[in-house]
């Protein structure tokens, strides 16, 4: 067994990913032979991904609160807590709260062979996301 202390901190989630308030909470990276990257991420209302895609696919499992998530030239989906959706590889997509609502899902996506684990795009525009509100 091992135990391994969180000694991380939470941190907000970059401007460059993110529209609005988030926070990340780093649960593994990938490393050597370990593939694995996965994340808690909370969103205030409102705030969401820009559009992105990962080159293995991801799952978001959501845990608390109401969410949205779109992939590209599909309809807006609202997730709540237990949802888990699966994005395939290469989809463009987007996630993150709903407008009046936080929300918070773990974030789970396997490295390629050069330890990519996502390719971020543009930000959803205000116009893209007030089509869920």
């Amino acid at each position: 067994m091992q135990i391994t202390r969180n000694t991380l901190s939470t941190n907000p989630g970059p401007a460059d990913w993110f529209t609005g308030a988030v926070f990340v909470d780093a649960i593994t990276t990938p490393d050597g032979d370990w593939r694995i990257g996965a994340a808690a991420v909370h969103f205030a209302p409102a705030a969401r991904t820009a559009w992105h895609t990962h080159p293995n696919g991801q799952t978001i499992w959501v845990t608390e609160g109401a969410g949205l998530c779109q992939r590209e030239g599909g309809p807006i989906e609202e997730i709540g807590p237990g949802d888990r959706v699966f994005f395939e590889p290469g989809e463009n997509h987007w996630h993150g709260a709903a407008p009046n609502r936080f929300m918070t899902h773990i974030a789970m996506q396997q490295a390629d062979d050069e330890g990519n684990v996502v390719t971020w795009g543009e930000h959803v525009t205000d116009e893209q996301y007030g089509r869920a509100t």
